[in-house]
């Protein structure tokens, strides 16, 4: 075993046992497993989502696509910036309602705001559907983090196996606490990564960053515009937007675990601000993407090469300290998206049951996507390859729904929104798989207008039943102005108008709860209530 990989596998050990070891006890419902209480503050929170964030395809993904379609790699800067300041507008407004109605998970905040249950359990299995790909994603980037070290292929199938039970340990044990724990690790060691990496590979290349990137221009000029091919300016423009509505609008589930473990809406709006900060850690890989440009022959691999300059330009246990960063991100995130995938299937799809057995169920579901994940990247690398195109297109179905929602009274019916979810993700599913020819346009965003031409047609059509029926019911003059009353109650009884003056009556026969309930056009009027006054005695 050489220096390298020995230094690897350590690193993933120390990285699961401070996860492990994050909680002295196990959870003992699912609300401190999967929110931590709500307890946590903005320095844990900024730790936290930028270890989401920071996942294996921006380590490795960023310097490949930098590798093969150049400045096109800079589409991943903006769109977390922008997000932010969504996150900052209406983020502070879901952790307030997630707080009043307990939500744990993406689904809750469908199914209570819409008053569904079949929506929150399709809003669920979508979520896990889609965020599958995801995971698998990073399972194949840990293991090509390890074979590359190694330079061997079967210690790479071993670091997914060693990977994913690490990942499932600290999850099942710790829950959001482990995650955020290993957190501030992961980011630790991706700010030393990416420094050394700035600096060592250039160097070691071609003499610095200013030669490598004048040999660069002068070599690649095409590489350094948005030059006509899959990656052009059509890709990148849609491909930033779809990633800035998935993002700011929260339709990644794994998004929601940390904004709802928040100890205050301060500490969120805190944390936005400074979390833009992190895209910084984004150009040294994108950066090293070019620089392989002048090392590497056309047809390497190209999510291999920041690894394999990295081989070239350092020793092995410097080597080995990189690969550990980029296995934590892949660990770290993962932990976040398999926790809030089995927190949707356990308490949105199969619910009911004490706190105990919502817990068990969770920690079922998080064994069970963790070994569907491995086992389909083991036995079929590139079945889910068209899956993954998707992951955002799919996810961002969400986001009409999300911003009808928000509202203290939802501007949506659920069947509007349900309809809509459902014609995105098919468009989304079938312009991908048939492969549509959209211009290089994301998939996302026809299908997202797909999704709102059918939620305003379904809620047009129900807006318009809904006046006929309450036309069909029996009208009753209104009283004179000076005669209106305000009835008793709170809120307006079926029938009613919204400010109670009761213009509506339906039928009592319709209604027979209203039979003995006082209507306001039929109150007395006020004067008709005062007895005339005897006349005095004579003395």
């Amino acid at each position: 075993m050489s220096i390298a990989m020995a230094v690897a596998l350590a690193g993933m050990v120390v990285i699961a046992a401070i996860g492990f070891y994050s909680r002295r006890e196990p959870a003992r419902d699912l609300a401190e497993w999967s929110v931590a209480g709500r307890r946590f503050g903005a320095i844990t929170l900024w730790f936290l989502q930028a270890g989401e964030t920071f996942t294996t395809f921006t380590f490795l993904g960023m310097a490949g696509l930098a590798f093969t379609g150049g400045v096109a790699a800079t589409y991943a800067i903006p769109y977390v910036p922008l997000a932010c300041v969504i996150w900052y507008f209406i983020g502070p407004r879901l952790w307030r309602l997630g707080r009043l109605h307990g939500y744990l998970t993406q689904a809750d905040f469908y199914e209570e705001r819409y008053g569904s249950k079949a929506l929150g359990t399709l809003v669920a299995v979508f979520s896990v559907i889609f965020m599958l790909p995801y995971l698998q994603l990073q399972i194949t980037g840990l293991g090509l983090i390890v074979g590359l070290v190694a330079n061997d292929n079967i210690s790479g199938t071993w670091g997914k196996v060693v990977g994913t039970v690490l990942t499932a340990a600290f999850v099942l044990r710790a829950g959001l606490r482990g995650t955020a724990a290993t957190s501030y690790l992961k980011d630790a060691l991706m700010l030393i990564a990416v420094a050394i990496l700035a600096i060592a590979v250039p160097l070691h290349v071609a003499g610095g960053i200013w030669p490598a990137f004048h040999e660069v221009a002068s070599q690649h000029p095409a590489r350094l515009t948005l030059h006509a091919g899959p990656n052009d300016q059509v890709w990148w423009i849609t491909s930033m937007l779809a990633s800035l509505l998935g993002i700011g609008f929260f339709t990644f589930p794994s998004l929601w675990p940390a904004m709802l473990s928040a100890r205050s809406p301060e500490s969120l709006r805190r944390n936005w601000i400074m979390l833009p900060l992190y895209q910084v850690m984004l150009v040294p890989p994108i950066m090293i993407g070019f620089v392989a440009l002048l090392a590497l022959p056309s047809d390497a691999s190209a999510n291999g090469a920041l690894l394999t300059l990295s081989a070239q330009a350092m020793p092995g246990w410097l080597l080995g300290l990189i690969a550990v960063a980029g296995a934590s991100a892949a660990m770290v995130p993962a932990s976040a998206i398999v926790l809030s995938m089995s927190s949707n299937v356990a308490r949105n799809v199969i619910r009911g049951g004490s706190a105990r057995f919502q817990v068990l169920a969770n920690h079922g579901v998080v064994l069970l996507v963790l070994a569907l994940a491995l086992v389909l990247d083991l036995t079929r690398p590139n079945a889910l390859a068209n899956l993954l195109l998707i992951t955002f297109s799919g996810l961002i179905q969400f986001a009409p729904g999300l911003v009808a929602g928000l509202p203290e009274r939802p501007l949506l019916g659920k069947a509007a929104v349900l309809c809509g979810i459902v014609a995105g993700e098919a468009f989304a599913i079938w312009a991908t798989f048939w492969k549509i020819d959209l211009a290089n346009v994301n998939a996302g965003l026809p299908a997202l207008g797909v999704n709102i031409a059918v939620t305003i047609l379904i809620e047009a059509a129900d807006r318009i039943s809904r006046v006929r029926r309450i036309s069909r019911v029996r009208r009753l003059p209104l009283a004179p102005r000076r005669h209106r009353r305000r009835c008793p109650q709170t809120a307006p009884l079926p029938g009613h108008d919204a400010l109670g003056w009761g213009r509506i009556r339906p039928t009592k026969a319709a209604h027979p709860e209203l039979r003995h309930v006082p209507h306001a056009a039929e109150a007395p009027h006020p004067l008709r209530r005062l007895r005339r006054l005897p006349a005095p005695e004579p003395h």
